[in-house]
């Protein structure tokens, strides 16, 4: 009597194993220095061999490009459903995704301005999708000149809020509350 082999199992473990190996990645880039997130690394907080992450992910640069795309998704599914034009609805949607990625958000900032190209990169399409996520949110509201513009990206920006959140301690309310009363005052709006 033969056995039937069944590839479901082995591929089950096959994306299991490379799920892992994008978290740990991500969860080094969000704790430690880039210099840091090394393949032992990976490896080691993957729960796999060196190889193992060659193998499923080509390269460090493999393991990083993976974190990239994973996180622009969740960015894009976090930040890219907000209303035009509803203040409080953009506010809150920025609230929440900063709540969940600062960490690594930060970390990465931080790794940028030590000249770190993979950190640079991250920041700068970062920059980028803000900005314009700004504009499509508050576009609506008023004319946008380059200078309100300037303003709105200002008052919205992570670092307003490690200042308010983690620097200073503040309740994701009143850091809301303030971030919502720098929008209005710049939208002339009550």
């Amino acid at each position: 009597m033969s056995r039937k082999y069944d590839m479901t199992k082995r591929k089950s473990g096959a994306e299991k194993s490379k799920g892992r190996i994008v978290k740990s990645t991500e969860h080094l880039l969000a704790t430690r220095p880039l210099a840091e997130v090394t393949l032992p690394a990976i490896a080691e907080g993957a729960n796999v061999t060196v190889q193992t992450v060659i193998r499923k992910m080509g390269s460090r640069d493999g393991c990083l490009d993976a974190v990239a795309k994973l996180v622009a998704e969740r960015v894009d599914s976090q930040r890219g459903h907000t209303k035009p034009g509803d203040v409080n609805s953009a506010i809150s949607t920025l609230m929440q995704h900063y709540e969940s990625e600062s960490a690594l958000i930060l970390n990465l900032l931080e790794q940028a301005n030590k000249d770190e190209t993979f950190a640079k990169m991250a920041a700068e399409r970062g920059r980028i999708y803000h900005r314009e996520w700004v504009e499509y949110c508050f576009g609506p509201l008023i004319e946008i000149r380059q200078e309100t513009l300037d303003a709105l990206v200002a008052a919205t920006d992570i670092y307003l809020y490690k200042l308010l959140r983690l620097d200073m301690g503040r309740s994701i309310k009143a850091t809301k509350a303030v971030i919502n009363r720098l929008v209005r005052g710049i939208l002339e709006i009550s």
